[in-house]
């Protein structure tokens, strides 16, 4: 199979799967309880009022003509007007959307720099100590709710000790450096401003161990999984009875062939960082669009809700394509060459 063709078939893939993502979310948006128009005119405002401001969102016209209108925007890169700030929700999302992507690859890092080395010290001493420590952290980190250890961190490293801030991304008496990427951490590089730079960084340490300690316990497992099998594979005892040496071993022979499945888990937890950072960015006060989707659920924004859906799908999709591309250059198998 070419590149051309997984690309084609993705791209219709990714008609339907956009499709039914704003149908269900509109659908849901659209059952919650709540009259926008009457959160934006106020308790004290006459029906008039509120049926004009219904009127002007157009939110009293039958909810499949609201759809067809949404679908008909989103397809022409409109994603509709925020009720909350009254801005386009692309926008809003434009100003949110690097601080989010940030934090998710800086939490990702975590989990890659953590995760496969503690994967491939599990199954090297499979079994033994470390290994049962291993999986014990895998599973802690699986089944910890990220909100949790958010505000368990917060209390001990920034309430008792003192050693990180509590919330934002940088230090409310220092000055942002000048928006290039919209990366702080590259921004204050560029702008060769250390003390922000090193103000980010703190700020960012906590919220991305929070975001990235689940995902750290899936790689884990995924790379120990996958070394077990590489380690029982013959051309593994042969370059032993050659006398290959044991590091050469597991790091120049099996961990490139084990990190080839491991490769979808990545890929995937690109788009659960996406949508797992919306309680991490709460806790933390981070403001991303986590933050932001939040924020409009309460004010019952639809149109930002929706946008928010909308963009982190899109880039999930996008994600899985990058990895079945990946997959095809790194296994030649795939594409039918083998």
């Amino acid at each position: 199979m070419s590149f051309l063709n997984v690309i084609r078939k993705r791209l219709v893939f990714l008609v339907f799967v956009m499709f039914g993502v704003t149908l269900i979310t509109f659908t849901i948006s659209n059952l919650i309880p709540g009259d926008p128009a009457r959160l934006i005119a106020g308790d004290r405002a006459t029906a008039e009022i509120v049926e004009k401001i219904r009127n002007d969102l157009g939110l009293d016209r039958p909810l499949y003509e609201q759809y067809g209108k949404y679908i008909v925007g989103v397809a022409q890169g409109d994603l509709g007007t925020s009720i909350r700030t009254r801005r386009p929700v692309l926008e809003d999302l434009k100003i949110f959307f690097p601080a989010t992507l940030e934090l998710a690859i800086v939490a990702l890092m975590l989990a890659i720099a953590m995760g496969i080395p503690l994967g491939v010290a599990s199954a090297v001493w499979k079994n033994k100590p470390i290994d049962h420590l291993v999986r014990i952290i895998s599973v802690i980190g699986i089944s910890t709710p990220a909100f949790w250890l958010g505000l368990l961190l917060i209390v001990f490293f920034y309430g008792k000790l003192g050693i990180f801030p509590g919330g934002g991304r940088i230090d409310q008496n220092i000055a942002m450096p000048q928006h290039v990427t919209g990366f702080l951490l590259i921004d204050s590089l560029i702008a060769r401003d250390f003390t922000a730079f090193k103000s980010v960084v703190g700020h960012l340490i906590l919220p991305a161990f929070t975001l990235g300690f689940v995902h750290l316990g899936v790689v884990a497992r995924q790379v120990r999984s996958a070394m077990l099998e590489e380690l029982k594979q013959d051309y593994i005892r042969t370059a032993r009875a050659n006398g290959v040496s044991e590091f050469s071993i597991v790091f120049t022979e099996a961990l490139p062939n084990a990190m080839i499945p491991s490769i979808t888990v990545l890929g995937l937890a690109v788009g659960d960082l996406l949508y797992g950072a919306v309680l991490t960015e709460t806790v933390f006060a981070w403001p991303g669009m986590g933050a932001y989707v939040v924020s409009s659920i309460q004010a019952l924004d639809f149109p930002a809700v929706m946008g928010f859906t909308v963009v982190v799908s899109l880039a999930y999709v996008m994600v899985n394509l990058a990895v079945d591309l990946i997959y095809m250059m790194v296994d030649p198998r795939i594409r039918g060459i083998s």
